[in-house]
């Protein structure tokens, strides 16, 4: 059930995330279904917002093209580590605020010992999903927990069916706010869409600026096709 789904305006810089908002969650982060329409119609929306739509997940920048393409928009990547202007200007942290090699390793050899969880390794980031083994879950976050408190800079945040690895500083809020530094976003009203725990910082940064933040399962029914079926009428003009 959906309710108070505001109508998109043309002063809008609309920041989209992808794994539940976009995109239905899948068993696994490879295996996604893109309907073969929603490059176009992201295309459409950019052109009606004079090219200030984003997307900001916790995806590596590649992947997003992958998923995404034959378009290549402005991005915040890997939870707002990786931020791609819409002039392809890449901002990106120093090495220091990777998630440390040694961790990674210990990740890794702990992972082996645990069928279908996934261990997804990002430039500066790290996830572990579980979504394929449940009962591992309590196992992983004490792990991760105990790995981060060595450090704490960096933290283990939930998500759906996985945990994310991180430093502090780089979230999907702070994408946003970079973004929003630079044309086509400047002096727009910023409006987040998203629908899990690590889309909150993009969500606080939206609201903090004047504009608005959409939880997916509170304005859509927790349904990406209603998502899709919101952003098909705007670019329909409808």
């Amino acid at each position: 059930m959906t309710h108070d789904i505001p109508t998109p305006h043309e002063n809008w810089a609309l920041f989209l995330d992808i794994d539940g908002t976009l995109l239905d969650i899948a068993r696994r982060p490879g295996a996604v279904t893109v309907p073969p329409e929603l490059p176009a119609v992201l295309d459409a929306v950019s052109a009606r917002l004079g090219g200030a739509l984003a997307i900001v997940s916790g995806r590596p920048l590649a992947d997003i093209d992958r998923l995404l393409a034959p378009l290549k928009p402005p991005c915040a990547a890997e939870h707002g580590a990786i931020v791609r202007l819409a002039d392809g200007t890449l901002f990106e942290p120093d090495e220091s605020h990777s998630v440390p090699n040694t961790w990674r390793r210990r990740i890794r050899a702990a992972a082996q010992n645990w069928p279908d969880v996934l261990v997804q390794d990002k430039a500066y980031s790290l996830s572990v999903h579980y979504r394929l083994a449940p009962e591992r879950e309590e196992e992983i976050r004490t792990l991760l927990a105990g790995i981060v408190a060595e450090n704490p800079e960096f933290e283990a945040l939930p998500a759906r069916k996985a945990i994310e690895m991180r430093h502090r500083t780089l979230h999907k809020g702070e994408g946003v706010r970079t973004l929003m530094r630079h044309p086509p976003f400047t002096g727009r009203v910023p409006v987040f869409v998203g629908d899990d725990i690590t889309d909150e910082d993009g969500i606080r940064a939206a609201r903090a600026l004047g504009g608005i933040g959409l939880n997916v399962g509170e304005t859509f029914g927790g349904s990406p096709a209603n998502v899709r079926r919101w952003l098909q009428g705007f670019a329909d003009g409808t």
